[in-house]
């Protein structure tokens, strides 16, 4: 079967009405599907991570967010390798393969996470081999970017990369649903503790039958329960009972900060004090779940699609060896270019990423905790959406003033939640607000993706295949976003109970960012305008 066009020539409009469109227009459709299912592969472990400790799983908190940020890493170093595939091996071979390798992840995660023993460096191999589905982006972009005249390129990139973006929204928001249907394998028990129900058992319980009851838990746990207090509580505590002990703290402590303690601890160890307690205790949640579905649900998916890619996608005659496409680094715009997607899709994906676990560690230890995959796919969903509608927009009005709207959107959305201690809550009551920030700062970052998608090609409009291996060589980058996001918010909530430093950070990067884009790009005279 033949691999390669004889010709591409999409400025030509005779070509492009009589072959041309039909073709594109087929390529765009396929990659498009397939690329849903690679950021669903990606994601995979940001929607599952949130219910391993629930399910038995001894990991960490800091464990917990390297699971979350091993697949930016795996992309981002993936991603890399993508930018230089396509002239070498072609759309066709490319998209193939890189559907069906995603079927180690989905088998692997799919049997791994049934088995509360599995060690966590098979976790972060698994977690790695996600990263197969960050990966594609670097080759998918650059061949839709070859396919389509230059009209049409803010849109077709817009559609592909904001539809297939929608992959992370998919993976969170369905995640929930699937977890209820039974595939192979038998169900886990998901075990939870109501902050609000532990409150009412411990306030009729006595302090004899709690010294009772902490005094039988080992130094370590007793140190562990205390360390989820707020340090002045336990001060006050201390001062009042004239003692130190960690047994008479614990006992004497209110019946909130004994509930927010022990809710915030491991949920199977949570849930063993509390039926310690009281065994009837209406506070220990248990739910049987089908963990597994959240990885073998796309196994078939990826087997047709893999199928699909081979049998109807041909690739363009743009060729050209992996030392003829180094040239791109000799050019500064390849630099700044890279700066301002970071700042967007870096932002969307890195965010996207971390999300479920910031709701679950910022907000998680209140009375009423949000469950965090029921607000998390929102982000994502909304982001996407964005970059699909400004896609249209980006070809009529320019790349350009799209990337400096969403930089001073990032910025303002990160003021606001530093200053007004949404990423270091006091309440629950905090939390709508957060939210609504939240998915202020991924709609925006939606624009700049369509906006910057739009300025490459414009940019680097006298040689196209250049064009193609910027739109990848970016994508590497800043797909390593969600490593860099997870990672630092993880270490920032870990040391100081919030993400305030990361995100003074994040305001600090986004001036610089706005500032280049708007200087070289944007501003009147400016020396690529796009």
């Amino acid at each position: 079967m033949k691999t390669w066009l004889d010709k591409w020539e999409p400025e030509n409009d005779e070509f492009w009405a009589k072959t041309g469109s039909k073709i594109a227009w087929r390529t765009l459709t396929i990659t498009t599907i397939t690329l849903i299912l690679s950021f669903a592969t990606w994601f995979m472990m940001s929607a599952i991570v949130v219910k391993l400790p629930g399910l038995g799983f001894d990991y960490s908190k800091d464990e917990l967010f390297w699971l979350a940020a091993m697949p930016g890493l795996a992309a981002g170093i993936l991603r890399i390798i993508h930018t230089f595939l396509l002239p070498i091996f072609g759309t066709r071979h490319v998209v193939t393969f890189s559907t069906l390798i995603k079927l180690i992840p989905v088998v692997g995660i799919g049997f791994a996470v049934m088995d509360p023993s599995t060690p966590f460096w098979v976790f972060m191999i698994l977690a790695f081999t996600t990263g197969f589905g960050g990966g594609d982006f670097s080759s998918y972009m650059p061949s839709t970017n070859l396919f389509f005249p230059k009209r049409l390129k803010g849109t077709a990139l817009g559609i592909q990369a904001g539809i297939g973006n929608f992959g992370v929204s998919v993976v969170q928001f369905i995640t929930p649903v699937i977890l209820g249907v039974a595939t192979y394998g038998a169900a886990s028990v998901f075990t939870s503790i109501d902050t609000k129900e532990a409150v009412n058992t411990f306030k009729n319980i006595s302090v004899e039958t709690k010294t009772e009851v902490f005094s039988k838990l080992d130094d370590a746990t007793q140190t562990l329960i205390l360390s989820n207090v707020k340090p002045k509580v336990v001060d006050s505590v201390s001062r009042t009972i004239n003692s130190n002990d960690k047994v008479l703290l614990l006992a004497s402590l209110p019946s909130k900060s004994q509930a927010k303690a022990i809710s915030s601890i491991k949920p199977k160890l949570g849930a063993d004090i509390m039926e310690s307690f009281d065994a009837n205790s209406p506070s220990i949640k248990k739910k049987e779940i089908f963990i597994q579905s959240a990885a073998f649900w796309y196994l078939p998916l990826l087997i047709l699609l893999g199928i699909i890619s081979w049998m109807y996608l041909k690739s363009v005659p743009v060729t050209a060896s992996f030392k003829e496409q180094l040239d791109i680094f000799s050019n500064k715009h390849t630099w700044y270019c890279t700066i301002t997607y970071v700042m967007t899709f870096g932002t969307f994906a890195g965010l996207a990423a971390a999300f479920p676990l910031m709701i679950k560690f910022l907000y998680g230890d209140f009375p009423n905790a949000p469950d965090p995959l029921a607000y998390a796919f929102y982000g994502p969903l909304i982001g996407s959406a964005s970059r699909v509608l400004f896609g249209f927009i980006a070809d009529k009005v320019g790349g350009a003033i799209l990337t400096t709207f969403t930089g001073i959107g990032v910025l303002i959305g990160s003021i606001i939640l530093v200053s007004q201690g949404l990423v270091s809550p006091t309440s629950m009551e905090q939390f709508p607000m957060f939210v609504a920030v939240m998915l202020a700062i991924f709609f925006f970052t939606g624009v700049g993706n369509a906006g910057t998608f739009r300025q490459f090609p414009i940019i680097f409009s006298e040689n196209q295949r250049q064009a193609a291996g910027v739109i990848g060589w970016t994508a590497a980058v800043a797909a390593f976003g969600p490593f860099i996001f997870a990672t630092l918010i993880g270490k920032n909530i870990s040391a100081t109970g919030g993400a305030n430093i990361f995100f003074i950070g994040l305001i600090i990067f986004s001036l610089i960012a706005t500032g280049i884009n708007w200087w070289f790009y944007n501003r009147k005279g400016c020396e690529k305008p796009s």
